[in-house]
């Protein structure tokens, strides 16, 4: 395997690492635990929960395990990354994209004993009370733009006819 392709993804991936421990950092020192910033009423907000589980919070309260999944997701990945239309530029970022954000939620589940989010997207109903999507991060954004691409990239691979074809970087 090409050690320019490898370069390549292990650059993303540390790039969002620090995007995202540093972003993560500012709101550590920046909000308190119970802390909130509105940056625009009704719609978005900055907030510090800490997160013990997985998206959504699922598996809430399973830091560590969830930790060991990620370890071996990370492994998993990196084993048969070749699968992953590396040898496209598209294919590197993608995976350079899930492996930082993998990352970077591993650094907090082992560091901090919990996911730290800050990114809060809601609507007020006329109740007033919140409807909202959770709050994520970046290492989260990362993963979710980065698994879209996979998808992008697979399906664009298929050919009408059923055959694969090859990604060209």
């Amino acid at each position: 395997m090409n050690g320019n392709v490898n370069r390549r993804i292990l650059w993303i991936a540390l790039a969002v690492v620090l995007l995202d421990q540093g972003t993560k950092l500012l709101v550590l020192r920046w909000l308190g635990p119970t802390q909130e910033r509105v940056v625009i009423e009704g719609f978005f907000k900055f907030v510090r929960w800490g997160n013990t589980g997985a998206a959504w919070s699922f598996f809430r309260g399973h830091n560590y395990p969830l930790a060991i999944v990620s370890i071996f997701a990370l492994a998993g990945l990196f084993l048969w990354r070749r699968h992953f239309y590396i040898q496209s530029v598209l294919g590197q970022i993608s995976l350079g994209l899930i492996f930082g954000g993998i990352a970077g939620n591993l650094i907090d589940r082992l560091g901090n004993g919990e996911v730290i989010d800050f990114l809060r997207f809601y609507l007020n109903r006329r109740s007033g009370e919140e409807l909202g999507f959770p709050a994520f991060n970046m290492a989260d954004s990362a993963i979710c733009l980065g698994v879209g691409l996979v998808v992008l990239l697979s399906w664009k691979q298929d050919h009408p006819g059923g055959q694969r074809l090859k990604a060209e970087g």
